[in-house]
């Protein structure tokens, strides 16, 4: 049969021929999938691919993204040519990010902690060591460098065409001048791919369509959010110094000067810019489709700052003429990580797009997509890059504003907790005007608006960012002072609140949460949903508020993948899915005087006798009809109370007057953080589609007396790593941020995964993923912070109230004591 001749069916029809669809087919065949179709318009490569830099370095503080760099430079510098014969042009010849200051050394130090726990190649050195390497840049300034020696960079047309090559070779159909013009889906769940050689059905649809993939989506009424933004670099004439080199120079990264990169390029150099003011989008309704290695007339009056200062900081290219410049568009969604995973509230429609650095990142995201589509969960976590964080409030027009805010911060530090503002706010609480004028400092989160801490006493109400503690540090500390000895209050309105009601509602769920669910009106289970690799989906909290009627509650970045576990996981069911989370808010009132403060808004009794603990009832407070639910993620005697949206400004005034007897405070998500490490409360980033509930060590959350997706799977013996809770020395100056390195005996057993400083234990506590024979009480370990290794011990309960004796107190005398 012809390549060109388009069968009938196929299993996966792959839309897109750049370095990620065919990424895709290549690691769906070595998955076992072979049965695969890739459609391209043009020619393999002709989008984005053909013009990218192909640059690849170690340098990352995502631990996700370290895996699939790690991966691909393998990949590159050896392992695909072996397989395919094919030559990739790799070069070797390592990198530099270079710091300018104390704030671009600790990114450089954190970085560095990572790449340890990673098994990186990877140190911190001085400029001297720079100049060793690179002795024709300009030094100034500069106070260090990370140094990355198995970095390159490769020929981004030679590799796709080696990955096509491999998959071809395992029976992967890439069928070239074919364009698709439609998607759709027939009433049997198949999709049906209209192309210019005809129709081909096939179980999975791919979206892989580059700067074409948003316009694509919305052939088959998918809002997928990303905006192409053009990107220049500059190739010089040849550069005489160049000539008689041995070795070809390491690519520099300069984020504060050059707000890029500059390398060789042969015997010539290359400066890559991404300019810091003035961002360019194009194509902001439709990508033309007959554009086929399309460039743009470069624009160097938007980026010669830059370029005078590349010129500046590399004298040997000043009076070097331009020989090429490159000017291409790439697609930017609108936090930067890439559409990597499901279509949202579809079956079987995948995203393999968005990816605004395709040969750094690309194989090791197709891979880890390969895996999710096969076996049904990936090997890393994919929150950051699941196209289901996003929801309808992520319009054409709002994805334009975040695209131009994302390619701005390109090279700019990212600091712990960064803070995108452009475009907000999006979904404001019926609080956020009450709060903001009490020193909110907020947060998004699947577009709702969340405080993060209170600023007072004179600090400013901003982000304030460092890699090191700073003025926020005192303001979390008051806020869980006042949370542990006398009553918080906070706005918990971004959770994702879902009803299941109906008389199938008991039985869909009973069969996809591990836990029993509740089993008299009133009560509360916390659970767990898992996929059929027995990885864990998501965790939330059932509510039983009436027979055949469940509430549901988990965290906000979770919405859209609990609707469609839900949705998709039903097996003729007679249920109603009901989302409740744009019209229901919700308070947590935490602490021991919160019982005192609760009472004087309502005559429900509040004893343990009137309102048992992870108990819930409908009651009314401030004169207003509202369920409370008895549990506290705080580790106090508390209360979440859920309301209707009109009601909630209402009940959280008469809550503070009530409160202020007993010195009640508003607090923010960095303290509710702090308070549950304190607890030893497991969260989203321990609870990944990385983790069975054994590796988790949430196992008492399960139910062996009973059937649920991904038991079998999730019950497993031999355990690669587990979820240890510890404790690390203190310096007074940085906690660390996630994904630092665990060493015992010199020797790498895991890494962090959640890392926050106990205000009320005056210790910093972390979990971490390590080696199950790490994890006994006791055990001492080094964790490298900032770079530098410090102490740290296994714990084998938690740092504070270890009985869980306190969010149970029934009188004031006893939650004192």
């Amino acid at each position: 049969m012809s390549e060109q001749k388009l069968p009938a069916h196929a299993r996966v029809v792959i839309v897109g021929g750049g370095v990620m669809g065919v990424g895709l087919a290549y690691h769906l065949a070595h998955e076992g999938w072979t049965d695969v179709v890739l459609l391209e318009k043009a020619e393999l490569t002709s989008g984005s691919t053909w013009h990218a830099a192909g640059q690849i370095t170690h340098s990352t503080s995502s631990f996700g993204l370290g895996k699939c760099v790690d991966y691909n430079i393998g990949l590159y510098s050896g392992a695909l040519e072996a397989e395919t014969g094919q030559a990739v042009t790799w070069h070797g010849c390592g990198s530099f990010r270079l710091a300018y200051t104390e704030d671009e050394m600790d990114w450089l130090r954190h970085t560095l902690s990572v790449g340890r726990s990673l098994g990186f190649n990877i140190e911190l050195v001085g400029p001297d060591r720079v100049a060793e390497l690179h002795p024709f840049y300009n030094l100034d300034g500069v106070l260090g460098a990370l140094h990355t020696p198995d970095d390159g960079h490769v020929d981004p047309t030679n590799v796709t065409m080696a990955m096509a090559a491999g998959a071809r070779a395992l029976g992967v159909r890439i069928i070239r001048r074919c364009r698709a013009t439609n998607i759709t889906q027939a009433e049997n769940g198949e999709w049906v791919v209209e192309s210019e050689l005809g129709k081909i059905r096939c179980e999975h649809v791919v979206n892989a369509g580059g700067t074409y993939a948003r316009q694509m989506g919305e052939w088959s009424g998918l809002q997928l959010p990303m905006t192409s933004m053009t990107h220049h670099y500059f190739v010089t004439d040849p550069v005489p110094e160049f000539a008689d080199l041995e070795t070809e120079l390491p690519v520099i990264r300069d984020d504060r000067k050059v707000s890029g990169y500059i390398r060789m390029e042969q015997q010539r150099g290359l400066i890559g810019i991404y300019e810091k003011a003035n961002p360019n989008a194009v194509w902001i309704d439709e990508c033309p489709w007959d554009y086929e290695n399309w460039l743009f007339e470069a624009d160097y009056d938007r980026v010669m700052p830059w370029l005078e200062e590349s010129l500046n900081r590399m004298p040997i290219f000043a009076d070097l003429g331009i020989s090429r410049d490159v000017h291409g568009a790439i697609s930017h969604p609108p936090d930067g990580n890439p559409l990597i995973g499901p279509a949202p509230g579809v079956r079987n429609y995948w995203c393999c797009c968005g990816t605004q650095i395709g040969i750094g990142w690309g194989p090791g995201l197709t891979r880890e997509l390969a895996r999710w589509m096969v076996h049904g969960a990936a090997d890393i976590s994919m929150r950051e890059f699941d196209p289901r964080r996003f929801g309808s409030y992520a319009t054409k027009e709002w994805q334009v504003v975040k695209a131009k805010e994302d390619y701005c911060l390109r090279h700019e530090i990212p600091f712990p907790h960064f803070n995108r503002l452009a475009g907000r706010p999006i979904k404001p609480s019926p609080l956020y005007e009450r709060l903001k004028e009490k020193g909110a400092v907020y947060e998004e989160v699947y577009g709702h608006e969340r405080p993060r801490w209170f600023a007072k006493n004179g600090v400013e109400q901003r982000d304030h960012y460092s890699f090191k503690r700073n003025v926020v540090h005192d303001m979390v500390a008051a806020e869980c002072k006042a949370v542990r000895e006398r009553v918080g209050i906070m706005d918990i309105s971004a959770f994702t609140k879902v009803e299941v009601t109906g008389t199938g509602a008991e039985k869909l769920l009973d069969r996809l949460v591990a836990n029993r669910l509740p089993q008299k009106v009133g009560g509360i289970a916390l659970t767990h949903m898992l996929n059929r690799r027995g990885r864990i989906e998501l965790e939330t909290t059932v509510v039983k508020l009436d027979e055949a009627r469940y509430y549901l509650v988990c965290a906000a970045f979770f919405e859209q993948r609990l609707l469609d576990h839900l949705n998709q996981n039903l097996a003729g069911e007679e249920v109603e899915i009901i989302l409740r989370s744009n019209d229901w808010a919700a308070l947590a009132l935490n602490g021991p005087r919160a019982r005192e403060a609760l009472a004087v808004c309502t005559d429900a009794d509040l004893s343990n006798a009137g309102f048992k603990w992870l108990t819930a009832q409908e009651i009314e407070v401030a004169d207003h009809r509202l369920w409370a639910f008895r549990m506290s993620y705080a580790g106090e005697l508390g209360w979440e109370l859920h309301i209707p949206r009109d009601n909630a400004l209402a009940v959280y005034d008469a809550l503070w007057a009530a409160g202020e007897a007993h010195g009640i405070a508003d607090y923010g998500s960095f303290a509710m953080n702090a308070l549950r490490m304190e607890k030893a409360f497991k969260g989203a980033g321990e609870l990944t589609n990385e983790v069975t509930l054994a590796e988790a060590d949430v196992l008492r959350f399960a139910r062996t007396d009973k059937e649920y997706l991904g038991k079998d799977r999730t019950l497993n013996t031999e355990l690669p790593w587990i979820c240890a809770y510890l404790e690390i020395e203190p310096d007074g100056i940085e906690d660390g941020h996630g994904g630092e390195a665990v060493l015992l005996d010199g020797q790498v057993v895991g890494s962090t995964a959640s890392v926050a400083y106990g205000h009320t234990v005056g210790r910093i506590l972390a979990f971490a993923y390590v080696k199950p024979h790490v994890n006994v009480p006791g055990t001492e370990v080094e964790v490298i912070v900032a770079g530098k290794p410090r102490s740290g011990r296994i714990l084998g309960e938690p740092a504070y109230d270890p009985q869980s004796l306190l969010p149970r107190a029934d009188t004031v005398c006893e939650a004192a004591e």
